[in-house]
């Protein structure tokens, strides 16, 4: 089972997606079993921000100086699933989801989903460093992403 806490400090986030904290236990009580970590409890925090914040962190924790749709921080580089393991953080930026700012809600929503499930998996140690890792992160994130929005829409 799957515990996030999620946090926001950008109010714009609550135009778009009203009930955040279901939202977010949804898509991760679609995720394929693998990824569910049934009989286990996976804790990670969540922070729905703006490219200001996140710039800041990118700078901070990356020394890249510029904000991105997304931040992950794992807790450890090598996880281990235990009974009850805290995985990290997951910061997503509202101004890149917000692009472009004319479309509809539920493409909103779509790239939510896609950019929480690109964190997560880093949250569980993939990368994209290598070709070859880039590639196998993006297919875990094809397989999950097709899992979720098969049934949340």
């Amino acid at each position: 089972m799957i515990n996030i806490d999620v946090l926001s400090d950008e109010k714009a986030w609550s135009k778009k997606i009203k009930k955040k904290e279901l939202f977010f236990r949804e898509i991760c009580n679609f995720f394929p079993r693998k990824y569910r970590f049934p009989n286990k409890k996976i804790v990670l925090s969540l922070l729905l921000s703006n490219n200001k914040c996140i710039k800041k962190l990118n700078k901070n924790f990356r020394n890249k100086n510029k904000s991105t749709d997304i931040l992950s921080f794992p807790l450890t580089k090598k996880i281990k699933i235990s009974k009850k393991t805290y995985i990290g953080d997951i910061i997503i930026s509202y101004n890149f989801m917000n692009k472009p700012k004319s479309q509809n809600i539920k493409n909103f929503k779509k790239k939510v989903i896609k950019t929480f499930i690109h964190g997560y998996l880093h949250l569980l140690g993939f990368d994209h460093i290598k070709d070859k890792d880039y590639k196998r992160m993006l297919s875990e994130e094809e397989k999950i992403y097709k899992s979720v929005i098969l049934k949340i829409n």
